[in-house]
């Protein structure tokens, strides 16, 4: 299975002042393949340490950080020798042992001649008193589930996946129901790598909602192991209201949804726990679309999304023929589905920012404000072919901005003032010509 990740692995093992990475991502995203895989093709040799439920690590880390020590104890743990050019270490599940983290600044500063990779999630060191995080002695990169893009590679349509990297829409657009049909499919299967694979293998949704119920349910089940035991019931019921938040015309996140009654402050800590962990995304307004626009965040309003399009769609129980072959009552959740792919598209993409905005009456709204660096794009997402764009003439007449975006099932076709981008090329986002 092809992930684009490994790519930004490669550049970080040529670096000359390279630190120990930290891959962060939600469970089940892919992290442990990917650094096995990365190793596979990139050392002679990995030394993989699973650091979960491992008491000779606990007490290996729980002495002095000395390195030498350190690696002379993981060549007797997995019995192979390492050797600093040639081998990969793999600390996976970093944070059930807040002392290898730590370790990672000692790496950085006495030994950087080691090529360390981690993966885990940070909330579970936050939860530690007294854990000295290495700020400033490590990367970090993010882990999301599969892009459409890798979508189409794992499904063998790797010419798909080639044409919109070109983008050449007009190929793309003779082939468009063929990338409809593998849209809609995305919707239902998701970017989890393990539903992606059994897809792929065998074509069966079914087995494709089991898998995802699994996932599902082992969320939960961390949710009982890692979170405190008295935050748990807040972060179950902010995450199952998320569906419900996103079914809304207006899919600003209100706490009242939840409970009737709930405020921010009551949920604070749950909303913590959940994004740290990469199980959801918020995508805050901005009161002005303005570069940057981190500096007209407006903290107090934010859409909730969750990690995967699939998920979502399993929380919801929706079915394939629902999907697949259209449905009058689906109508009202089919934006939110829209709005969930596409948010998750751009989250895989490097360097882009992502923020929502509304005019002081809360009468027009522009469901995504994309900051590139260079400068700020609006873009309104459209669930079918509908081409209104009230909303995006009152931005426009107000900013004027160089380049908008309506995105929908319609056809690829720069206008005016517009450009009109099929949701299936929604990846050239970063690269438009």
């Amino acid at each position: 299975m092809y992930r684009k990740a490994i790519e930004h692995l490669f550049k970080w093992k040529a670096k000359k002042n390279r630190k120990p990475l930290v891959i962060r991502g939600a469970r089940q995203v892919g992290k442990t393949w990917l650094m096995k895989e990365f190793g596979k093709t990139a050392y002679q040799s990995t030394v993989y340490i699973n650091f979960d439920n491992n008491r000779r690590m606990k007490e290996l880390f729980s002495s002095d950080l000395d390195t030498e020590r350190i690696i002379i104890g993981l060549e007797l743990y997995s019995g192979d020798k390492i050797d600093p050019d040639n081998t990969l270490l793999i600390f996976d599940e970093v944070q059930e042992i807040p002392a290898a983290l730590t370790s990672l600044k000692y790496f950085y500063e006495n030994a950087p001649q080691y090529h360390i990779v981690c993966a885990g999630s940070l909330l579970g060191v936050a939860l530690h008193e007294g854990t000295s995080f290495p700020v400033g002695k490590v990367e970090f990169m993010n882990l999301f589930p599969l892009s459409f893009t890798e979508f189409l590679m794992a499904m063998e349509k790797e010419q798909y996946s080639k044409l919109l990297k070109r983008q050449d829409f007009e190929m793309i657009t003779t082939f468009k129901h063929e990338y409809i049909n593998l849209l809609k499919q995305y919707y239902y299967v998701g970017g989890m790598p393990e539903a992606v694979l059994a897809f792929s293998e065998n074509m069966d949704f079914g087995e494709v909602r089991r898998i995802q119920q699994r996932i599902l349910d082992a969320y939960e089940q961390d949710f009982s192991k890692h979170a405190p035991t008295d935050v748990v019931p807040r972060i179950r019921m902010l995450w199952n209201s998320i569906p419900a938040q996103l079914a809304k015309e207006n899919k600003k996140f209100i706490y009242g949804i939840i409970k009737e009654g709930a405020r921010a402050k009551d949920y604070e800590l749950a909303m913590l726990w959940l994004r740290d962990c990469g199980l959801v995304y918020q995508v805050h307004r901005v009161t002005a679309p303005n570069l940057p626009l981190k500096a007209y965040e407006d903290m107090k309003a934010f859409k909730l999304f969750v990690v995967d399009v699939g998920l979502l769609s399993c929380m919801v129980r929706l079915r394939a023929d629902t999907l697949l072959d259209g449905n009058d009552m689906f109508k009202e959740f089919k934006g939110a589905l829209t709005e969930q792919y596409v948010l998750q598209q751009m989250k895989t993409l490097e360097d882009l920012q992502v923020y929502y905005w509304t005019n002081d009456r809360g009468s027009a709204e522009i469901d995504f404000l994309i900051d590139n660096g260079k400068e700020v794009i609006p873009m309104e997402v459209k669930a079918e072919v509908n081409l209104q764009a009230k909303s995006l003439k009152t931005y426009k007449e107000k900013y004027n901005p160089k380049l908008s975006v309506r995105t929908s099932m319609a056809d690829y076709k720069p206008e005016d003032w517009l450009l009109n981008l099929p949701l299936y090329g929604i990846e050239v986002i970063k690269d438009l010509k």
